[in-house]
């Protein structure tokens, strides 16, 4: 008996067929589907990082440089940057400008280092602040930090020393265990009620940034109070900074893998081997940088006030006034930039004021000598030369009052030589003249003297060509009486008229 199990019918087979070449259609797609999302998937993961930004900060710390920091970080923040590092080198500088990179780097969505390089740099006063801030705080090879003590500009106190601390004026370095710090200032006398509160205000300003960074609290508030300074070593050992690295390359390969704490999160840095992007000021930032010099500042102010002072002595076509008002606006404007000590302002004021009261009333010298005193005076007095990158050199300020001198000294010689040049024109000389008659009637009389004609009058009767000489002047009114003989002067020479 046949089992019917074992028959498949003919109808089956294509059927059977179809099925088979579905399955075989539909693995095909999947395939194909799975090959494109591991493609697009591959082309996401491998895509580019984007680069480390960098940024050179070689300079005072300023309204410009300010200005280039904040750019670069929202440069940074707009390109997703893993890192924004600052190479730093600067002096100091304002603590306006400071204030603002800081308030900027604490509320970052980018992760800060802050380098001090190239080797021999320095991040002193402002800069130490601004490293304290930073997520990593970095220092090349013989690089230094430190005295970090605020200075007052335009103010009194006298010697603006800092009270150094207490328990420090009991203890040698030796004795605390501690390495002996550079850089510290001896005992003084006991400072004024303002530089205290200055001293006091930014150790706790920086020591609350050594706190939320974890770094080393007790020697930034010695470094505000004492101006104390350490090297890149030591500042790693005091845990001051967080890595010594000799470039940026290893920089990036030693802060890799870290773990940054930002406002908006944590992030974990991935630096190894990435590419950098070096951003440049612009030309705003440069041309800022160069107004806010104070020496340029001063230098724009003096030419700006000599060619007005030009312009309105002895008018011309207008180049020296228009240059004057134009460096003067720029002088202004550069002045309100910086820390200006009004005492030192306000004698170059009046030092410009003695030396313009020179030129148009001459008093022999005295009132430029005067305005010479003030101007040495004022540029002295107008920054505060404890302050190193507000300092006018030397030569600048005696060389712009050497030319003020020289100034008051040809206005007065020329002024001198004027007063005993005899007299060239005015009434004293209309006296002895000659004239012609040319004109007479009920209307008066009128002569031809020295080019012009005038109104006379004389006791004797005048007829018109007839030849007189002046007496007197009265007024508009000329007193003459005739000559003895036509064309002839009482003298008897001839004289043309």
């Amino acid at each position: 008996m046949t089992a019917p199990c074992l028959i498949l019918p003919a109808a089956d087979a294509p059927r059977r067929a179809w099925a088979w070449l579905r399955r075989l259609a539909l693995a095909a797609l999947l395939g194909v589907v799975t090959m494109a999302a591991t493609t697009t998937t591959t082309t996401t993961t491998t895509a580019p990082a984007a680069p480390v930004l960098v940024l050179q900060v070689h300079d005072a710390i300023g309204p410009a440089s300010a200005g280039y920091i904040l750019r670069g970080m929202a440069r940074a923040e707009a390109n997703g940057a893993p890192l924004l590092v600052i190479l730093l080198d600067t002096p100091g500088g304002l603590d306006t400008s400071m204030r603002q990179v800081i308030q900027a780097i604490l509320a970052a969505r980018v992760p800060v280092a802050v380098y001090v390089s190239p080797e021999g740099a320095r991040a002193a006063s402002a800069g130490t602040y601004i490293l304290y801030a930073a997520h990593i705080a970095a220092m090349a090879p013989a690089t230094t930090l430190g005295a970090a003590t605020p200075v007052a500009i335009g103010m009194p106190g006298g010697e603006r020393k800092p009270p150094p601390a207490q328990e420090d004026k009991e203890r040698s370095p030796a004795e605390s265990g501690k390495p002996a710090q550079r850089g510290a200032r001896e005992a003084g006398p006991a400072p004024d009620a303002m530089t205290a509160k200055q001293v006091h205000d930014a150790a706790a300003f920086i020591r609350g940034l050594a706190q939320q960074r974890g770094r080393n609290a007790e020697w930034a508030e010695r470094a505000v109070r004492e101006a104390v300074t350490l090297t890149s070593s030591e500042a790693v050992r005091e845990k001051v900074v967080d890595v010594l690295a000799v470039d940026v390359p290893d920089l990036l390969a030693q802060v890799h893998g870290r773990r940054i704490r930002l406002q908006s999160g944590e992030v974990t840095l991935a630096t190894r081997g990435a590419a950098t992007e070096l951003l440049l000021p612009d030309w705003r930032q440069r041309l800022l940088s160069v107004l806010a010099n104070p020496s340029f500042a001063l230098l724009l102010l003096m030419v700006g006030f000599y060619g007005l002072l030009f312009e309105f002595s002895a008018p011309g076509f207008g180049v020296a006034g228009t240059v004057g008002a134009i460096c003067l606006l720029l002088a202004l404007f550069a002045l309100q930039l910086l820390p200006v000590n009004y005492a030192g302002l306000a004698l170059i004021v009046l030092g410009f004021g003695l030396l313009a009261a020179e030129v148009i009333t001459p008093s022999l010298g005295f009132l430029g000598v005067g305005g010479v005193v003030a101007l040495l005076a004022g540029a002295l007095l107008l920054f505060d030369r404890d302050v190193p990158e507000l300092a006018i050199p030397l030569w600048l300020i005696g060389g712009l009052v050497a030319a003020s001198a020289a100034f008051v000294l040809l206005g007065g010689s020329m002024a001198l030589r004027a007063r005993r040049r005899p007299l060239a024109s005015g009434p004293a000389l209309m006296v002895g003249a000659a004239g012609v008659v040319r004109a007479t009637g009920p209307g008066g009389d009128w002569a031809l003297v020295q080019g012009e004609t005038w109104r006379v009058r004389s006791a004797d009767p005048l007829a018109p060509g007839q030849h007189v000489r002046v007496t007197a002047v009265h007024g508009l009114t000329l007193e003459v009486v005739p000559e003895n003989g036509p064309g002839r002067l009482s003298n008897g020479g001839p004289r043309s008229c």
